[in-house]
């Protein structure tokens, strides 16, 4: 009886509704969380959405059969490498942790439509735009110094290195603000993946115009006040994506999609180009350094490290375990000891070496293409007639190739929100999902 309540709970809008916001929600901004109410907090909150996805999935049958094959082998080798891993128990957790995120990724894709997942995270994405701005102007105007996490003692602050803050009160000095989630280049991201849920919505028509104008303008706002210049260069990837996508809907014969493809493919070669020749202008435009603000120095070290076990790796431990050996000390910026390689790939293969690389590439390229096809072919009702392109059918495509850009700079796409939106896509595309 209690289990057929709790199934008909798992069926609810309400539920529904809840469950994928608050997932969201969790996944993108997981340090307010842990800033706020504690790890012990954050891990009672995980375990809630654990515990209603599988509620969820207990409603549909078949599930797995939905996991691609990639996601399943990558996941195998990262749980194989407890073996060979040089802090076993921490791969274990990090497998679980895996493991849990991936869960509440399959129940998103298999129970909700892109529409409810477009609107869901939408929400979520509104709440931390809109709470960080006035977290930022609470910090500011009355707290007017900088703030550190709750719930953990830092002794004497007068020397404290400035990354440890969740707020260093900079929003009416112009200064990279870092919002809920306590870091100016992940605040930036979630405020790209606002202009790309808003924009989508007001395509599709999903949203007042107001509104998703209204959003839209709020994200645009926390891209500026952040300055990422790794937002910058994904903008761009973004703005070349659309055009080429609207070019190949419009196409309409084999030889004008050809010119548009090999169009596109110019486009990157001299894009390359210009990067390799011009590079340092170019970072010093959005205010970087030459050597990608420290990121040169840790690839080095991570490489290095890489290439003590390049066919095996060190073992799967997603955030680094800075009081570990291999981590302990490799790699300090500012005083704060760094807990990923700031480049997705080269964790991977730093942690579970070349069967990692190659899982994981599969994964993520089987994704692109799935998601790539069901942006730029149109579907069929039925035979010989073929039905509209839709706003929504863009959506996949349009996260999947922010998370790539990000990527390059970032570790995000292997944890948290990164790992849970290329789970969807993967999951979804695969099964064929309309959108």
């Amino acid at each position: 009886m209690l289990a057929r309540k709790l199934e008909g709970m798992a069926q609810t809008r309400a539920f529904r509704t809840g469950f994928a916001t608050l997932a969201f929600f969790t996944l993108l901004a997981g340090d307010a969380w842990r800033y706020s109410i504690s790890w012990w907090g954050f891990a009672a909150i995980v375990v809630l959405l654990a515990v209603a996805s599988v509620l969820i999935l207990a409603t549909h049958a078949h599930v797995w059969r939905a996991l691609p094959i990639p996601l399943v082998a990558f996941l195998a080798v990262a749980a194989l490498s407890t073996a060979w891993s040089a802090y076993p128990g921490l791969t274990a957790v990090a497998v679980v942790t895996s493991a849990l995120t991936t869960l509440g990724a399959l129940a998103a894709a298999v129970a909700f439509s892109w529409d409810e997942l477009l609107r869901t995270l939408g929400y979520a994405l509104r709440l931390i735009l809109g709470l960080s701005l006035v977290f930022e102007f609470i910090v500011s105007a009355f707290v007017q110094r900088p703030v550190l996490p709750f719930w953990v003692d830092y002794g004497d602050t007068e020397d404290l290195p400035k990354l440890l803050f969740w707020s260093r009160d900079l929003l009416f000095d112009g200064g990279k603000i870092q919002g809920l989630v306590g870091n100016s280049s992940l605040l930036a991201f979630i405020a790209l993946l606002g202009i790309i849920t808003f924009g989508v919505q007001l395509a599709a028509g999903k949203v007042g115009r107001f509104a998703g104008w209204f959003w839209m303008l709020v994200a645009v706002a926390v891209v500026a006040l952040t300055r990422s210049a790794t937002i910058y260069a994904a903008l761009a990837a973004l703005v070349v994506v659309v055009v080429a996508v609207t070019l190949l809907r419009r196409a309409r014969s084999a030889r004008g999609r050809g010119a548009v493809y090999w169009s596109l493919l110019g486009l990157v070669v001299v894009a390359g180009a210009a990067v390799a020749m011009f590079g340092t202008r170019l970072l010093a435009l959005v205010g970087k350094s030459p050597d990608l603000t420290g990121r040169l120095g840790i690839w080095d070290a991570v490489i290095g490290l890489a290439q003590e076990r390049p066919v095996q790796g060190w073992g799967w431990i997603s955030y680094w375990a800075p009081w570990v050996e291999p981590f302990d000390g490799l790699v300090v910026r500012g005083g704060v000891e760094q807990l990923h390689a700031h480049n997705a790939w080269l964790d991977v293969w730093l942690q579970l070496g070349v069967p990692g690389l190659i899982t994981f590439g599969a994964l993520v390229l089987t994704a692109l293409v799935r998601a790539w096809q069901l942006a730029v072919e149109r579907p069929y009702v039925s035979p010989g007639r073929p039905a509209a392109f839709t706003a929504l059918s863009v959506l996949p495509l349009l996260l999947l190739v922010a998370l790539l850009v990000q990527s390059l700079a970032e570790s995000r796409l292997l944890i948290e929100y990164g790992l849970l939106l290329l789970v969807i896509v993967a999951v979804k595309t695969r099964r064929g999902d309309p959108a």
